[in-house]
């Protein structure tokens, strides 16, 4: 596998790239913008500014776009004309500032949440997932998970990597937007015993962050955020590939390419709020793959 080139340099702290409409768009946290590029990097665009912290974007059915507006816990809608409005507001619902998502076919955004102040050091305390309805109206369709993160919908399964929790999780989609019970896509290894980050982390085989679609295989290119690598990983938990950033961490990734090959990796020496904020040392990176993106 070719070595990762660097399509965006220079930012602040990369999360949930997506690939639309034969760009990448990928979410600055601390610069607060969204932003979209070309593959290659050129023709790069402020898609929008949250000033409460970009994370998870989505597009609705008749082509408007969701973004995650982290830490005041809301849902925003940019409308055809550029305006940013408030689609859902998640702060009666949500546990902890708000983190990845995805949108379906039918307009209903899945978003997950941290759970605790994980910047302060806080202790490990499970989160809520919740489902957003097209009207904005939204409820928790699922509890006690381990740090949701990277998130994917696919054949009314809704795929969730639990960052703190050495697993991917999957649910199916009922007709009324209920989730049936968690069950393991991928188990990496034992739920952690101990609630102190710092001593949870060594014994997290993986640690999954931002995934992408699933690939024609089946099989899901997964950031694994303490390892220096981004890996895919086929149902059940078997690795069946990895990329490996020699001094970087992978946060998110996703798959995309006019051909569906091309894998994006966001990367950053750390995910610590206090030493990205002020820094501009994170990076976008893609590498081409053998597998190419689900159609």
């Amino acid at each position: 596998m070719a070595e990762p080139t660097v399509v965006l340099e220079k930012l602040s702290f990369l999360e949930g790239p997506r690939w639309r409409g034969g760009r990448i768009w990928v979410s600055d946290f601390y610069t607060h913008r969204v932003l979209s590029a070309e593959p290659d990097g050129s023709d790069l665009r402020v898609e929008a500014t949250v000033p409460a912290q970009p994370s998870g974007t989505g597009l609705l059915p008749d082509g408007r776009v969701l973004v995650v507006s982290m830490r005041d816990q809301k849902i925003l809608r940019r409308e055809h004309d550029g305006t940013l409005v408030t689609h859902a507001d998640l702060s009666g619902l949500a546990r902890g500032v708000l983190n990845d998502m995805a949108v379906d076919r039918e307009g209903r955004c899945w978003v997950g949440c941290f759970g605790f102040d994980l910047m302060a050091g806080g202790d490990l305390e499970t989160a809520v997932l919740v489902r957003v309805d097209p009207d904005g109206s939204a409820e928790v369709v699922a509890d006690g998970v381990y740090f949701p993160n990277g998130t994917v919908v696919r054949d009314d399964t809704l795929i969730v990597a639990e960052s703190f929790g050495n697993r991917m999780s999957a649910f199916d989609i009922r007709p009324d937007g209920s989730l049936g019970g968690r069950r393991d896509w991928a188990r990496f290894g034992d739920l952690p015993t101990s609630r102190n980050i710092g001593e949870m982390l060594p014994g997290l085989a993986v640690v999954p962050d931002g995934i992408a679609e699933p690939d024609a295989e089946g099989a899901i290119w997964v950031a694994d955020a303490d390892h220096h690598r981004a890996i895919r990983v086929r149902e059940g938990g078997e690795i069946l590939d990895q990329i490996t950033l020699d001094e970087l961490q992978t946060y998110a990734v996703a798959l995309g390419g006019e051909d569906g090959r091309t894998l994006f990796l966001a990367a950053a020496p750390s995910f610590l709020e206090h030493e990205r904020r002020d820094t501009r040392d994170a990076v976008l990176l893609s590498t081409r793959v053998e597998v190419p993106l689900a159609q």
